[in-house]
């Protein structure tokens, strides 16, 4: 890719994306946009509870988050990974009654160009990973899949081109995201760390396996030989 690189982590909440997003900053030296609905919260001195029951608040919260991500994206010349998108909207659409005023806005087309020009991740939900923040919208599983319904819906919508990440294991998420990256024209900036000591090698006792297997397969009366049939 040519240009700066921008990496977003996309999915419900509770899918393990501000997890994923400090492993790529961390291993590929990148600046890391996160907390946006956090520092949101905070500025407003409201507690969750009132989002879940108030519709004007959460439409202000909502609305205010997904300016925050952009003020906070265009904040950033180069590269980066960020631990959302246009997630927020998602929640907007159910708990809101922002939606159509953020889709008309002239900002939120070409917000949505660029995240088409970037890296997506789709991080898909597991039930092992529900917890309570005290920020995240609930920890119902059957609003999780409301929401991850929601994401695809809106990634499949306006052609984001992405790629799903359904495994639970760290191992398989951040091989998945090396991988992506690398073929990105991304590296590591950190040297992969090794965990055994460092030890003289041990000398050969004998003939090793391979020489062995040659020995005997040498040794094998050839066909036509004594010992045929």
């Amino acid at each position: 890719m040519e240009g700066p690189v921008h990496v977003y982590l996309v999915g419900a909440h509770a899918t393990g994306k501000t997890t994923l997003a400090r492993w790529i900053r961390d291993n590929f030296g990148l600046p890391m946009i996160s907390e946006v609905a956090r520092g949101v919260l905070a500025e407003m001195e409201e507690r969750l509870d009132s989002l879940r029951t108030d519709v004007e608040l959460v439409s202000h919260y909502q609305s205010q988050v997904f300016e925050r991500q952009i003020e906070a994206e265009q904040s950033q010349p180069g590269s980066f990974v960020s631990d959302r998108a246009f997630c927020n909207l998602a929640y907007a659409a159910h708990h809101s009654n922002v939606m159509n005023e953020v889709t008309t806005d002239p900002r939120f087309a070409e917000y949505m160009g660029q995240v088409r020009k970037g890296i997506v991740f789709f991080l898909r939900p597991h039930r092992e990973l529900l917890k309570e923040d005290g920020v995240r919208a609930g920890v119902d599983w059957e609003e999780v899949l409301r929401i991850d319904g929601m994401v695809k819906m809106m990634l499949e919508m306006f052609a984001v081109p992405y790629i799903p990440i359904s495994c639970l294991s760290m191992q398989e998420r951040t091989r998945t995201a090396e991988r992506v990256l690398a073929l990105a024209g991304l590296n590591p900036t950190q040297p992969r760390r090794r965990y055994l000591q460092s030890v003289a090698p041990v000398p050969a006792r004998g003939r090793t396996l391979s020489e062995t297997m040659a020995g005997a397969s040498n040794a094998a009366p050839s066909a036509g030989g004594p010992g045929t049939l």
